[in-house]
């Protein structure tokens, strides 16, 4: 009976590991899957080690309250994992837990696949040569990161395209959403996106809470919904929805259910703007990290990227507008709300472009075979 290793941090990283669990024991029943996620991959049928999904950040000084805690978890890994190590690894992004991790599995000599590797082929860190030095194959989700990690040498390399593409495809459309969350079918809404992380809820939420004010002066009848990324966050954002006197309804209802029934969100950059492109809503993006790291690196990192969203960086080109740290401010992410709220067409032709890039279906499918291969070189 073959064993694999899942390896991932964050919210989003737990969503694309369930999905792996759920191909790999369809193709093979009798494999044992642990992991070290989050409850979607345990309620997929992994056994969940540990789990990670409080422990994400973003940032240099935003890193540091979980350098500890992370390094907590890596020794209790290596105890728990060293008796009988699995016969192959996979790590989905999370790159701070898996490249250490990573070196203590590849002393066990087991197989190592990143899938859904660290963006390198946008940051160009010093991770690269850590994951050329170590990974086996990585198995790619966007055409760009199959080019740069063959270009700089990892030993096998390849592009299975992007499991959102099947994730999505059956997804609720907008009139079940608002269906099932009892919105009528011509009121305006729109999807309040701000964290999955704590350090995003600090610096982002302030910042859609202000534009929610400035567009409620605008239209009056636009409703405000935001799904929790993590229950804990409930409290925070509830204080300030009510100190505000905001139109907001937070919700224990899945976050994609919610961006089918709206009009527009306002978001993050991350996976979740992968999800409302795929279900053909218009959005916005906004990012912050604190003043101190920004910084750091510009001013000593020299840190430059092209775009921060995933789907601009999918087809390297302005598909969806991006507001980041300074420019990520109430009165523009306001206006840019109201051009989009007012004529949602240009992003929707932008976003067929971006689907054409993201792969054809069954992209998860091929990645859990990838994966078996190697546990039948290994067994």
């Amino acid at each position: 009976m073959p064993r694999i290793l899942i390896s991932t941090g964050e919210v989003s990283g737990d969503l694309q590991g369930a999905l792996l669990v759920r191909a790999l024991r369809h193709l093979r029943p009798d494999v044992e899957i642990l992991a070290i996620g989050g409850e979607r991959m345990a309620q997929a049928g992994a056994k969940l080690l540990a789990n990670t999904t409080h422990l994400g950040s973003i940032g240099l000084l935003e890193h540091l309250p979980f350098v500890f805690p992370t390094l907590r978890l890596l020794q209790k890994m290596r105890r728990v994992l060293a008796p009988q190590p699995p016969d192959v690894v996979v790590l989905i992004d999370y790159v701070g837990f898996n490249l250490p991790l990573a070196r203590t599995c590849k002393r066990w000599g087991c197989p190592l696949i990143y899938y859904i590797a660290p963006q390198e082929w946008v940051w160009r860190t010093a991770n690269t040569q850590g994951i050329v030095a170590l990974i086996d194959q990585v198995l790619a989700v966007f055409p760009q990161e199959a080019e740069y990690y063959q270009k700089v040498g990892v030993p096998r390399v390849d592009w299975v395209g992007h499991p959102l593409v099947d994730d999505l495809a059956t997804a609720e459309s907008r009139q079940e959403a608002r269906q099932k969350l009892g919105i009528a079918p011509t009121q305006k809404v729109v999807a309040l996106l701000p964290a999955s992380r704590r350090q995003e809820l600090k610096y982002l939420w302030p910042v859609l809470a202000q534009t929610a004010q400035q567009l409620q002066q605008h239209h009056p009848d636009v409703e405000f919904w935001l799904p929790l990324a993590l229950p804990q966050y409930q409290a925070q954002l509830q204080k300030t929805i009510d100190q505000s006197h905001l139109r907001v309804r937070v919700v224990n209802e899945p976050a994609r259910r919610v961006i089918a029934a709206a009009d527009l969100a306002l978001a993050k950059s991350g996976t979740v703007n992968l999800e409302t492109a795929l279900l053909d809503v218009p959005q916005v993006v906004i990012y912050r990290v604190s003043p101190a790291t920004a910084w750091l690196a510009r001013h000593l990192l020299r840190f430059q990227i092209p775009f921060m969203s995933p789907v601009n960086l999918v087809v390297m080109r302005e598909i969806i507008p991006e507001l980041l740290q300074e420019q990520a401010e109430p009165h523009r992410l306001t206006q840019l709300a109201l051009t989009y709220l007012a004529n949602p067409a240009p992003m929707r032709q932008r976003y067929q472009e971006f689907r054409q890039a993201l792969g054809a279906p069954g992209a998860t499918a091929r990645a859990a075979q990838a994966i078996l291969a190697h546990c039948a070189k290994v067994g």
